[in-house]
């Protein structure tokens, strides 16, 4: 059997399965893909090069019991594998941290956010950080610039110390326990936030896979505003008077903009849509 066909058999197993996506992947051909070719000890990027490699049954069958490990207990893939990528960067990913897939990750390195900014930002703080990936890959866009990153789980930041040192960005991420800004009194060029932001009715009607992160990285309160409500009275205090904060909200535009009828911010296009990220500049938080 090659790769491709036991790619094609794992991924028509995951569909009738009917396991859910959206954790790192988006359908089941590119889940089997990641699946097989990691359990293999292949290259992520290179299906085309070893699509037509021949695999001998020990190995198609510890491909096939992965997949059955999928589909049985609803762990996220990358729990499984204990690897997430992002942007072409891989990190470590386990049960202390959501599995790395922030929008934000798009517009840190496409550059969207340049017109925001004065100039490359010196300091940069990640909220929430989680498994760190967003304070590596602001570390990693901007070399010269000095990133903070918060969480209130200290589980999620004993991974974040370890994709840090996993990149060689210990001089140069400093990792704080806090919730939201806690003690931090710096003032930020760019402040980025992935918060917990789902809401009640929809943490109810999860899937699975989503039920295995941890709800604290997760759960919003009823709308889904409860973390960021005090962000935004507290941001601006944070921010160079140029300074900008960038803050995923998922699904949420329709409560966000209940919740902040009155505040000026831009939506940011990503491949989920223009209603998922948004940036609001120190300026128009002040003014709320």
């Amino acid at each position: 059997m090659t790769v491709i066909e036991l790619i094609e058999r794992a991924s028509a197993r995951l569909e009738q399965a009917g396991v859910s996506f959206g954790q790192g992947t988006t359908n089941a051909f590119d889940e089997a893909a990641w699946l097989v070719l990691w359990r293999l000890g292949l290259p992520l990027d290179a299906l085309d090069d070893v699509a037509e490699r021949e695999v001998d049954d020990a190995k198609a069958a510890a491909v096939d019991a992965l997949i059955a490990q999928r589909i049985d207990t609803r762990k996220p893939a990358a729990y499984l594998t204990g690897e997430a990528w992002l942007q072409g960067v891989p990190f470590s990913a386990d049960e202390r941290a959501l599995v790395p897939r922030s929008l934000i990750a798009e517009v840190l390195n496409d550059g969207t956010l340049d017109a925001w900014l004065q100039a490359p930002p010196a300091r940069v703080l990640d909220l929430c950080t989680g498994g760190g990936s967003l304070a590596v890959l602001a570390a990693l866009r901007w070399p010269a610039a000095a990133v903070d990153a918060t969480d209130i789980s200290t589980d999620a930041l004993h991974l974040a110390q370890a994709n840090v040192e996993r990149h060689d960005l210990v001089d140069r991420i400093t990792l704080h326990h806090a919730d939201g800004f806690g003690p931090l009194r710096d003032r930020y060029d760019l402040i980025l936030c992935n918060p917990p932001y789902v809401n009640a009715r929809s943490m109810a009607a999860l899937p699975a896979e989503f039920q295995a992160e941890p709800v604290l990285a997760l759960a919003g309160g009823d709308d889904g505003m409860d973390f960021i409500r005090p962000l935004l009275q507290q941001a601006a205090s944070h921010l160079q008077p140029q300074g900008v904060l960038v803050l995923e909200i998922g699904h949420e535009r329709e409560h966000f903009d209940a919740a902040f009828p009155s505040l000026d911010v831009v939506s940011l296009p990503t491949s989920e849509g223009d209603d998922s990220v948004l940036l609001i500049t120190r300026d128009a938080l002040e003014k709320g």
